[in-house]
């Protein structure tokens, strides 16, 4: 085998093992709650460009190190999904002690980054860590249905890492933030269980629709969509353009939950609640970007 091979191998193994769309995924909060930190406080940005590279190379080390973790402790379950049967902890590309010694040394490197920021940065951070890897995945995953509910913390903290990086995040702003992404993981995390499904009954991961169904799957769905709306209202301060264009994502997505009670194919229907979910938070956090950046100060 040629070394372009190996090369081309060896990234498609870190990738899958990095979980690289999660991880960016959960960057992008990051970046907006620095950058609309700096926007509320008329801060520079040139200024605080130290800041900025030690929060977002910090916090992507943490979470990266969360789910390299997350990767090493759930190998039994990722060899009977589909999905996760050719991630290098199953294949045996990455030996288990390496990925554990991998996981725990970007977390450590990762806090100490993030301590050069501010002390409240790096306990969110922590938050999200511990909520992840020790109660979501070690305790709750295997056993509960609320392991959706509590795995959604971990990604909820992410734009208090960004902001709490420039100031204090006892802000209407980034409290909003996180509850958008904590209420918003919940359909999210449901629809792909749905999809799914016999890949969680398989490997006994207690998801809702295994345990209790598709029906209350999909009302639970529709209920949290339905909780994301008065949000925007809440962000006044992101000006009309910004509450209008969030509050049609919102009702969007209501829309297409509630035909969810009309339609006979619940895979195909779910399919379609994750690809809109996917979209609306890239649409909704960049929105944020934009609608501040007339004002902002380089």
């Amino acid at each position: 085998m040629s070394k372009d091979n190996n090369s081309s191998d060896l990234l498609a193994d870190l990738k899958s093992l990095f979980k690289a769309g999660v991880l960016i995924s959960n960057v992008l909060p990051v970046f907006t709650g620095f950058w609309l930190a700096l926007h509320f406080t008329n801060s520079s940005f040139m200024e605080n460009r130290g800041v900025f590279l030690l929060t977002i190379i910090g916090s992507t080390m943490v979470m990266a190190g969360a789910l390299v973790l997350n990767n090493w402790y759930d190998v039994d379950i990722d060899r009977v999904m589909d999905r996760t049967k050719n991630r290098p902890t199953v294949t045996g590309n990455i030996s288990l002690p390496t990925v554990f010694k991998m996981g725990i040394a970007l977390t450590v490197l990762g806090f100490i980054l993030l301590v050069f920021t501010t002390i409240e940065a790096t306990i969110y951070a922590f938050i999200g860590w511990f909520t992840y890897v020790i109660l979501y995945t070690m305790w709750s995953k295997r056993r509960y249905t609320i392991n959706t509910m509590i795995g959604s913390i971990s990604g909820a903290v992410t734009p208090l890492i960004g902001w709490a990086a420039i100031e204090s995040s006892l802000h209407i702003v980034p409290l909003v933030m996180f509850l958008i992404l904590f209420i918003w993981q919940m359909p999210h995390t449901f629809s792909i269980a749905m999809r799914k499904y016999d890949e969680y009954k398989a490997a006994g991961v207690a998801m809702l629709p295994v345990v209790h169904g598709f029906e209350i799957t999909k009302r639970q769905i529709v209920i949290y969509i339905a909780c994301l709306l008065p949000f925007p209202f809440f962000l006044e301060s992101l000006g009309t353009i910004f509450i209008v264009l969030a509050t049609f994502l919102n009702v969007g997505w209501l829309m297409i939950g509630i035909s969810g009670f009309f339609k006979k194919d619940d895979l195909k229907w779910a399919h379609i609640i994750f690809l809109y979910s996917v979209n609306y938070l890239l649409i909704l956090f960049v929105m944020m970007f934009i609608v501040t950046l007339p004002f902002f100060t380089l």
